[in-house]
């Protein structure tokens, strides 16, 4: 079960090519600091300027550097149902654990159509699917009654990333699909608000840059230490607030790029953070004392 702290991976470039070795050092610091999973090439990991080879080569490296001590759900959603299904079965072969399904974006279909989307890439694959509803990026929600639809015709399609920024849709899902489901927070400020009303963990930008402070705070609510995690939440709030001044993973790979991850490059039409978004990000990894 897809529970606890999942980290949207960042996409390591460097000139203008997938950089392995920022790659590998970035998965390896996800599980040294306690994550329970990966999802490499989603938003975070700028899917939608990877080609095709590259998408699924960032999933079977992920893969690789992972070595089964986290779980690695990969980001294989499309708007056109025929590439989610290839690159959903491509991830499936090269050894991911489960599937990251966006809702489609741009071409705005019907909740039916959202239905039948899901259930050919359901059928297609045997991966273990989380949904991903995020209206603000894809002009569409997966409708409540859709999920639990999905839910129950399609034992692999076990939870939903949800991206709402509403609590009242995770009590909505929570009550529709009942307790089997799993429901994981899609923003980092909302995820202790989301699992006081039943989800069960985060897909995290976050914790690309605190991957221990922001899993220690997820279980730490999950074990019923809500203090504890309110008081690490409170001191996360600047970092989880302020990697969205800018789009996301602008600010991200700023925080990292001073962390001495990796470079802070990013595609076109992606630019690099700013050099006041950088200077708030080294103050606010300074102040977490993440910076070297």
């Amino acid at each position: 079960m897809f529970t606890g702290t999942y980290t949207a991976i960042v996409t390591p470039f460097r000139n203008g090519l997938l950089d392995e070795a920022a790659l590998e050092k970035l998965v390896k610091s996800q599980i040294k600091g306690g994550v329970d999973g990966i999802v490499p090439v989603g938003t975070t990991g700028e899917s939608p300027t990877l080609d095709y080879d590259e998408h699924i080569r960032v999933v079977e490296l992920a893969v690789k550097f992972a070595g089964g001590k986290v779980k690695v759900v990969a980001g294989t959603g499309a708007n056109s149902t025929k590439e989610a299904i290839e690159l959903t079965r491509k991830a499936e072969a090269v050894g991911a654990d489960g599937s990251l399904q966006v809702a489609p974006y741009y071409n705005k279909p019907s909740q039916e159509g959202v239905y039948q989307h899901f259930k050919a890439i359901a059928t297609a694959t045997k991966l273990p699917i989380l949904l991903y509803s995020i209206p603000g990026r894809c002009g569409i929600e997966i409708g409540v009654e859709t999920t639990q639809r999905l839910a129950k015709d399609f034992p692999n399609i076990v939870g939903i990333k949800e991206a709402g920024g509403n609590a009242d849709r995770v009590s909505q899902l929570a009550a529709a699909c009942g307790p089997k489901f799993v429901i994981l927070s899609g923003d980092d400020s909302l995820t202790l608000p989301f699992m006081a009303v039943g989800a069960r963990g985060v897909i995290s930008v976050a914790s690309n840059v605190a991957p221990k402070q922001v899993s220690t705070m997820v279980a730490k609510f999950a074990a019923g230490d809500a203090k504890g995690a309110l008081r690490l939440h409170t001191a996360l709030y600047p970092l989880f607030k302020n990697l969205f001044l800018e789009t996301n993973p602008v600010p991200a790979k700023a925080a990292l790029a001073l962390m001495g991850m990796m470079t802070d490059e990013v595609r076109l039409p992606l630019v690099p953070a700013t050099p006041k978004m950088r200077e708030i990000m080294k103050a606010t990894i300074a102040e977490l004392g993440l910076l070297k």
